[in-house]
């Protein structure tokens, strides 16, 4: 009997990362709950639980854990930083842990004040990684405004404006995802420079719409940064939730930021049913 057929339900966790917020559901040692019928009835803010992704721990043969990402419209996510440090922080036993992600393997680690760093990898640079429909230069697109392409497990199209403050991202990020130069959608960051080494990010999520924050996001927004020569290889950046820390290193790009567990619930047989 898998974990959905339990006469209680099934379990969650609700979590955030800097407002970036995630429904955790560990799968270990049962069969996959997971489907994109599940993860659109509960990222359902009014009719479920509500969430920017939908976490889910399975077993792992090569690592400590495995992570699948769903997002909110019912789609896979390759990729979530936020939701990898939230997990983390929750399956640690010691200092670091191990999570078998489509990103690849990657490493977390427990930094004290409330912190965890993930190491996110090496940003995908060339257009076919990121992907790009066609080849172009993945740092000056063909689109109006400028922006770079930074593949992170999942596409982010970064524009550096003026004053974040000031992008209509409710009808801008919506086109963007949806730009055909992008065969898989994609996330869309606006970023201002505030000061050295530090950014202003405003963010769009490939199938989930104005988040509070993106892990990923902001590890492609330090890269693209970077590249461009507007910063150095460590930035902070400020969102719309709160603060991130982006080091990119020689093994791969860090992400550090706050966790936090919010509330553990189950879901009712009855709801499992109606969304099988």
């Amino acid at each position: 009997m898998t974990r959905m057929d339990t006469p209680q339900g099934l379990a969650f966790i609700k979590m955030h990362g800097a407002g970036n917020d995630f429904v955790v559901i560990d799968s270990r040692g049962r069969g996959a709950a997971a489907t994109p019928a599940l993860a659109r009835a509960l990222g359902d803010r009014n009719r479920g639980v509500g969430f920017d992704q939908l976490a889910e721990i399975r077993d792992a043969e090569d690592a400590d854990i495995a992570l699948d990402f769903w997002n909110s419209d019912g789609s896979r996510a390759g990729a979530c930083g936020n939701a990898t440090r939230c997990v983390a922080d929750l399956v640690m036993q010691g200092p670091r842990l191990t999570i078998r992600t489509g990103r690849g393997l990657l490493r977390a680690e427990r930094m004290g004040d409330g912190k965890v760093a993930v190491n996110m990898g090496p940003p995908q640079l060339d257009w076919r990684e990121v992907p790009l429909a066609h080849e172009t230069d993945p740092l000056h697109l063909p689109l109006s405004g400028d922006p770079a392409a930074v593949g992170m497990g999942n596409p982010h199209c970064v524009f550096f404006v003026p004053e974040a403050e000031a992008v209509d991202l409710p009808s801008l990020g919506p086109k963007l995802e949806h730009d055909p130069l992008f065969p898989q959608r994609t996330n869309v960051e606006f970023v201002s420079l505030t000061g050295p080494d530090r950014l202003r990010m405003r963010v769009w999520e490939r199938g989930a719409g104005i988040t509070l924050a993106c892990g990923s996001g902001a590890c492609a927004a330090a890269v693209a940064a970077h590249l461009r020569g507007l910063t150095g290889r460590r930035v902070v950046l400020d969102l719309d939730g709160g603060r991130l820390e982006v080091d990119w290193r020689e093994d791969g790009v860090w992400l550090t930021g706050p966790v936090a567990r919010v509330f553990d619930g189950r879901l009712s047989p009855a709801f499992l049913a109606a969304h099988a």
